[in-house]
């Protein structure tokens, strides 16, 4: 397959691209600072700079054509505020998906946040309310798309070595996951056409990925 993954630089991105790329696949990776170029190429990923809040629709869907998915990785990172929540993890979601209908590219797999299916409605913190508002929003744009759509709500995000072991379910209550273990899920959804359409929130657990993602659509 070839697979176009936005926010290429992030860490779950980082452990994605690994994986798409030790198995055969052709990764086209998206980062906005040059510096990471070098480190796309040492995980056997293609780097494009290509910067989500500067761009548009039309001059991000050459850089799909041909692909057979899209994975939006991306997001403002810590430190930033409010504004950029919207600017990155909303609207820069929303390009991705304008651009893979203009690109011809129907699978498109979110990584989402647990939380997001709320918004930030009775968050105290400004700036996580923004995110988890961003987030919904992004993800309710998605839904509403004729794509064949996966969103992936991930709990606490941890460095940990990955199990291979989750719990998955439309919600699984709160609990962490290690990224590289989200980058499998990932990998599995990516793998199954019959996980479109479902909204899974992901966190470690006793079930294989490939056993888990079977039982939600069975």
């Amino acid at each position: 397959m070839r697979i176009v993954i936005a926010g290429a630089h992030g860490q779950v991105a980082r452990h994605l691209g690994r994986q798409l790329a030790s198995r055969g696949d052709e990764v086209i990776g998206l980062v906005r600072n040059p510096a990471h170029v070098p480190d796309l190429e040492a995980d056997g990923v293609r780097p494009v700079v290509y910067d989500l809040e500067r761009g548009t629709a039309e001059e991000l869907a050459p850089h799909l054509a041909g692909a057979d998915a899209v994975v939006f990785a991306a997001g403002a990172g810590p430190g930033s505020g409010a504004a950029r929540k919207d600017t990155v993890d909303r609207a820069g979601a929303v390009q991705l998906a304008d651009a893979a209908e203009r690109a011809g590219v129907r699978r498109y797999v979110m990584v989402s946040s647990m939380g997001a299916d709320t918004g930030g409605a009775g968050v105290d913190d400004e700036v996580f309310a923004a995110y988890l508002d961003a987030k919904k929003a992004a993800d309710e744009d998605l839904m509403a798309r004729d794509l064949d759509w996966t969103i992936i709500r991930p709990g606490g995000l941890t460095d940990e070595p990955g199990t291979g072991s989750v719990t998955l379910g439309r919600e699984v209550g709160r609990g962490s996951i290690p990224r590289e273990d989200v980058a499998r899920v990932i990998c599995a959804a990516l793998d199954d056409p019959a996980t479109a359409g479902l909204v899974v929130e992901a966190i470690s657990g006793d079930e294989r990925i490939a056993v888990a993602l079977a039982d939600l659509t069975d």
